[in-house]
């Protein structure tokens, strides 16, 4: 499937509110999948948001969203991605969950880089292997907000076959100039589409600024919603990636050895 059609469904995550959420959410396929689309991307803790007096309660609660994810994916025949809490043990994990076309978990990627600045690295594990998997929509690499600040995690992704990166994230207004600007850099050096879906609203001291977008491997910005709409559509073709790397030929010409 060269041509299809993606999305990030720009949702304004209610913190601690789960069914408000996953309601909107199911709304959110239902219109994405009536309308073609082949990968939906979610933005960061879409499920609660950082909800840290009930992040226990929150991510006891996943595995059950995950089913649900299952269960329309396979419904609407769309590849589903963002990031839910996971509790494993004693821990709980930032994880971006990859359903495929089929219903099946594709794959799992628990966040690496860990916000220090909010203190995010008291209240979650810190993953230690990046995600590449295959699905119905190609190969996809997969990060989560503050990953994008590290471009090493990109290349890795790129060199490992992904086609697409897809990001989650809750991006705060007063940065968002720099969300735009690295996800074109990304795309642009990396060569390979990215969707960034980034969440919106206001969450105590702190609002998201939405700006999620669809950025071809030259970097050209293919949609991007406003701070206000929710849902963003575009049709891309795959072959760019090819072509793209095939006419200005940067990994061939890298030198590993010399950096």
């Amino acid at each position: 499937m060269a041509d299809m059609i993606v999305g990030c469904f720009q949702l304004e995550v209610v913190t601690g509110d789960l069914d408000e959420n996953l309601s909107r959410v199911r709304s959110a396929i239902s219109h994405f999948g009536e309308n073609g689309c082949r990968l939906l991307v979610f933005p960061e803790m879409w499920s609660c948001g950082f909800s840290y007096p009930t992040l226990r309660a929150m991510a006891a609660r996943t595995p059950s969203i995950v089913e649900r994810l299952r269960e329309w994916g396979r419904h609407y025949e769309m590849v589903l991605v963002g990031s839910l809490p996971e509790l494993d043990g004693d821990i709980v994990f930032n994880t971006s969950f990859v359903i495929d076309a089929t219903g099946e978990i594709a794959g799992q990627y628990r966040k690496i880089h860990l916000f220090s600045l909010h203190g995010e690295h008291l209240h979650f594990g810190r993953g230690r292997s990046s995600l590449v998997c295959s699905t119905g929509a190609g190969r996809v690499g997969i990060e989560i907000c503050y990953d994008l600040r590290f471009p090493e995690l990109s290349r890795r992704l790129a060199l490992d076959g992904a086609e697409i990166l897809c990001i989650s994230a809750l991006w705060p207004t007063a940065r968002i100039e720099h969300w735009s600007l690295l996800l074109r850099a990304r795309a642009i050096e990396n060569q390979l589409f990215v969707i960034g879906c980034n969440g919106r609203g206001i969450d105590g001291e702190l609002i998201y600024g939405g700006a999620s977008a669809v950025v071809s491997p030259t970097g050209q910005v293919l949609a991007r919603a406003d701070g206000a709409g929710d849902r963003l559509l575009v049709r891309l073709n795959r072959n760019e990636v090819t072509e793209c790397r095939r006419h200005i030929t940067c990994f061939s010409d890298r030198l590993p050895s010399a950096y």
